[in-house]
């Protein structure tokens, strides 16, 4: 089965091949906008895509990626949400402590992560899966980005297609 690198790479050499197919649906079906800024982002996403599968994999490059940052962010957001809570004395030791309950969040927040993510090669390395991350990009595109539907559509696609991509290279397809 292929790795990290492999996956990355494949994602990084196929994506012309994606760009020729989406510009030949849009001449005939597809209402897709090949802007120079969606194809940018569209390739960061399809990229991001074609290895996203094995987010479920706690050696995975991704999964230890996400799970640091997911709990610095559970972190901080708990040292926003506490911050002025303590009155211990001198602001110094108010500011030291809520940061040693909020690094007890991020270390909790760090187990929880893997914990909830599902087995291997189980959901995650599913077409629905697919579908859920195109749909994630097209809302990230169209209402996070504020760029136009044509453009939003067009990541959506490609970001279903990188994701596919890792399923095929695993040999590996299933609808759930």
């Amino acid at each position: 089965m292929p790795n990290y690198e492999e996956h990355v790479l494949s994602g990084l050499v196929s994506y012309p091949f994606i760009v020729l197919l989406c510009g030949f649906l849009t001449s005939k079906v597809i209402p897709v906008e090949l802007t120079p800024l969606s194809l940018i982002i569209g390739y960061a996403f399809y990229v991001l895509g074609s290895d996203l599968p094995d987010m479920d994999h706690p050696n995975a490059l991704l999964h230890r990626g996400a799970k640091a940052i997911v709990a610095v962010l559970v972190g901080g957001v708990a040292y926003l949400n506490l911050a002025g809570s303590f009155k211990l004395g001198p602001p110094w030791l108010d500011v030291a402590v809520t940061w040693g309950v909020s690094a007890l969040a991020a270390l909790g927040a760090w187990y929880v992560f893997t914990l909830m993510m599902p087995n291997h090669r189980g959901v995650m390395h599913s077409l629905l899966f697919a579908s859920i991350y195109g749909l994630l990009a097209f809302l990230t595109v169209e209402y996070g980005l504020r760029m136009r539907s044509g453009e939003a559509l067009y990541v959506a696609i490609v970001s279903f297609c990188g994701y596919t991509l890792h399923l095929l290279l695993d040999r590996e397809i299933k609808l759930l």
